[in-house]
Order: structure tokens, then C-alpha cells, then sequence
């Protein structure tokens, strides 16, 4: 059996977060679609184009490690999102949607600022300088999204759920 590295850790690490990262980038047009709150609608929005810049970041790591692009099925990912399309369609055109929207939202971002944190600390260790700074600068975008997230939540889209269902 071959010895498994912290370095082997990293890159299959690193496959996963890129699959849930391409796989977020085409959940989030369809959560932005349905969101009825124009905020909301434009956070899905916004985090898209911030996405985007992820996905090329973490091209960037692969190749300070000198490794191609590649994902690797990432089941949890996959179940969140599951998730959120459920409440897409269980919650369709009701009061509750947004409010569920963005809890499935927050449920990804506390996912990616998992991963990310992690990946972080591995590439300290690892002495990836530059990878440091690139995997850094999306956590930080992740942990601003859910900030933003749960400034929204607890001022609009949950308020205005639990209005309209009284």
C-alpha cells in the first residue's frame, strides 16, 4: 500500500472543493430564478461572478502544485444542493421560499469556508506560499457571503416569511 502525504491530502482536497465550486456555479442561476426577494436575487448574482473568480483561483493552486485541473465527485456538496432544489419546488410561490433559499445558501458557504480554511492551513504547512494567499483571499469572499447572508436573513427574507405566513 502506498504512503498517503499531506501533499496527497491537499490535491484531493483541493478536487473536491473544484467540482463543488463548478457544481455551485450552476445551482446558483437556478436559486437566483427563484428567489422572490430582489436582494436575494442579487446576492445569488453577485456570488456567481465572485465564483467564477474562485474556480479560477483554484486553477491557480493546481498549477503551483504542478497539477491539472481536475474534480473529484464531491457527495456533500451534491446533498446540499439536492436540498436546496427540493425547497425550490416544495416551496414554490409561498412565503417560506427565500427563507429557504437562503438557509441551503448559508449551508454551502458553511461548507465552502470548511474547505477552504483547511486547504489554507494544509498550504502553510505545505510551504505554498502563493497558494496561501489565493485560497485566503476566497475565504474571505466566502465569509463575507455568509455575513451578507445572514444580515439579509435576519432583517428581510425572515421577517417578511414569518409576516406573510401569520
Amino acid at each position: 500500500m502506498t504512503q498517503k502525504t499531506l501533499d496527497d491530502l491537499f490535491h484531493e482536497t483541493l478536487k473536491d472543493i473544484y467540482y463543488a465550486e463548478r457544481k455551485i456555479l450552476k445551482a446558483l442561476p437556478k436559486m437566483a430564478r427563484g428567489a422572490q426577494d430582489p436582494r436575494l436575487k442579487a446576492a445569488f448574482e453577485k456570488h456567481k461572478e465572485e465564483t467564477e473568480g474562485q474556480v479560477e483561483r483554484l486553477q491557480q493552486v493546481f498549477e503551483i502544485i504542478g497539477k491539472r485541473p481536475r474534480a473529484k465527485t464531491c457527495p456533500a456538496i451534491d446533498g446540499i444542493i439536492e436540498e436546496g432544489e427540493e425547497i425550490l419546488d416544495e416551496f414554490k410561490g409561498t412565503p417560506a421560499l427565500d427563507a429557504g433559499l437562503l438557509a441551503a445558501a448559508q449551508a454551502v458557504e458553511h461548507y465552502e469556508i470548511s474547505r477552504y480554511g483547511t486547504l489554507r492551513a494544509w498550504a502553510r504547512q505545505l510551504g505554498h506560499r502563493e497558494a496561501v494567499t489565493l485560497l485566503d483571499a476566497t475565504l474571505e469572499e466566502e465569509s463575507d457571503t455568509d455575513d451578507a447572508l445572514t444580515k439579509l436573513a435576519e432583517s428581510a427574507v425572515n421577517v417578511a416569511a414569518r409576516k406573510k405566513a401569520a
